[in-house]
């Protein structure tokens, strides 16, 4: 996958997971970004997979996770539950590794120090996260808090692990209601598919530990609404942002994919303002 598109100046790209991410951003890549090549994808069901990619211009290889790590750039729009598989064989080869699903990064940092050894490079795209350029700048002095108030319709936290290990109905919820309130690492593990926010937040600023999150879930919300307040030497920030849910799936938002896209851009570009 790689002789060619180095000789014609471009990175490769893999992409696992066809979903409501993956699907987005293959389309994107095919219609043509300069310096870019979609060389290869990866899904659970394979046949659906070479499906979804035959009307390509340049259909990508259907390959298997661990096969990805052929490509120099290996973006992960996967389950949770094959995160590990997917960041593993990129980073042992050595790629560049852009991860959607940040919030499955925080309880494997081993991942980090084995890419300073192997020479990978894991790039967390921070495009749906409003400021978080301000907060890493910020980070550079002291900070006494970072917190993250997420609110989601009901509907987009079902299937929680937190949800089912505390028995609650969130369908059932009629009213704003405050369902977790704790550290970034500890929601990550209760709300893998819904935190990617405040774990992209916790890598930047102060750290998961420290870096506090509020989730709600509330009935009048249409949008997944993020709101941040950073208290710094340098700088008071409160930000809110409202992602619009994917009509495929509602645990994320149309902006996801368009914002790993802007992400890889930067991979490539001459100029690159901000993250």
């Amino acid at each position: 996958m790689d002789t060619e598109a180095r000789m014609a100046g471009e990175l490769t790209v893999g992409i696992a997971g066809l979903g409501a991410i993956g699907l987005h951003l293959a389309r994107a890549l095919d219609a043509g970004v300069q310096g870019l090549r979609l060389a290869a994808v990866s899904a659970r069901d394979l046949k659906k997979a070479q499906a979804n990619v035959g009307g390509f211009k340049v259909p990508p290889m259907v390959v298997s996770n661990a096969e990805l790590a052929a490509c120099d750039v290996v973006v992960e729009a996967a389950p949770a539950a094959a995160f590990e598989e997917i960041a593993t064989a990129a980073i042992e080869a050595g790629r560049i590794f852009v991860p959607s699903s940040v919030g499955a990064l925080l309880p494997r940092m081993h991942l980090v120090d084995r890419a300073k050894q192997t020479g990978a490079r894991i790039v967390v795209p921070t495009g749906a996260l409003l400021g978080l350029d301000a907060v890493r700048a910020a980070a550079e002095g002291e900070v006494e808090s970072v917190t993250i108030e997420t609110r989601k319709p009901p509907r987009g936290l079902e299937g929680a692990p937190y949800l089912k290990q505390n028995a609650i109905d969130v369908l059932a919820i009629t009213t704003p209601t405050r369902i977790f309130k704790g550290n970034a690492f500890d929601a990550a593990q209760g709300f893998p598919a819904n935190v990617n926010v405040a774990a992209a937040l916790a890598l930047a600023g102060i750290g998961p530990e420290r870096t506090m999150v509020e989730i709600w879930a509330d009935p009048a919300q249409t949008r997944n609404q993020h709101t941040i307040r950073v208290e710094a030497a340098s700088a008071r920030l409160t930000m809110t942002i409202e992602n619009v849910p994917s009509a495929e799936n509602p645990r994320t938002g149309r902006i996801t994919p368009l914002s790993i896209l802007a992400c890889l851009r930067g991979l490539t570009s001459t100029l690159k303002v901000g993250s």
